[in-house]
């Protein structure tokens, strides 16, 4: 773990657990640095502190991944979180921590929530109750998954019940995206992606094996598809 600047604490700094496609550097850098990612025609604000994370590592989520929705960017199926997985589904989802102070998550919870970053954010609520439900819709649930180096880590996902929510196939741009960042921050090779991905709800069933590797191997995810 490399770690820059002041030292930091768990009352001005939160790990933000990213399981889909912020665990792509240059991906999470779009929400933070601001601007539009190639493929699509959403500009983000970006923090309105921009510096770099205090510090990035590899996370072990306790719940499970899912693909669900229809998503616009990414046409087809995106990651969510459950920490409360249905009998036999896959558990453990591999993340990226990035050192955050409480302020710039607040700003990209607000970016995925589509609003512009302007309020603070308050963590002792999702840290006190486990999880709090900011909205309706996806990525606007926070949850409390744990904790690393004494330090609180967060990540966000919808409230849908994952024993009735609709699974949704996520389309190969989507998925090569993942790919990349789960090489950054766990330094997986194709075929751990794989086994990791293959049996994840919203792809088993959905991607047969050869396919899926093909679609791993066929780009970062940045491009339009």
């Amino acid at each position: 773990m490399t770690t820059r600047g002041e030292p930091v604490t768990a009352t001005q700094h939160v790990w933000y657990a990213a399981y889909g496609s912020n665990m792509h550097a240059e991906r999470f850098d779009y929400y933070r640095e601001g601007g539009t990612p190639p493929g699509t025609d959403h500009t983000y604000p970006g923090f309105r502190d921009p510096s770099a994370p205090a510090a990035v590592t590899a996370i072990d989520l306790p719940g499970s991944l899912y693909f669900a929705w229809q998503s616009p960017v990414w046409t087809g199926g995106v990651g969510f979180y459950t920490a409360r997985p249905p009998a036999g589904w896959p558990t453990g989802a591999a993340a990226r921590g990035y050192l955050l102070t409480v302020g710039q998550f607040g700003d990209l919870l607000a970016q995925e929530m589509y609003r512009t970053p302007a309020a603070d954010f308050d963590p002792a609520p999702v840290l006190a109750g486990g999880s709090v439900r900011l909205g309706p819709g996806r990525y606007e649930t926070v949850v409390h998954a744990g904790t690393t180096d004494g330090i609180p880590v967060l990540t966000f996902t919808s409230p849908w019940d994952p024993e009735t929510v609709a699974l949704q196939r996520p389309s190969a741009r989507y998925l090569t995206m993942i790919s990349a960042g789960l090489r950054e921050s766990h330094g997986w090779s194709t075929d751990r992606v794989v086994e990791y991905l293959r049996v994840r709800p919203g792809i088993a069933g959905q991607w047969n094996e050869a396919d899926l590797r093909g679609a791993l191997l066929g780009g970062t995810g940045l491009e339009p598809a």
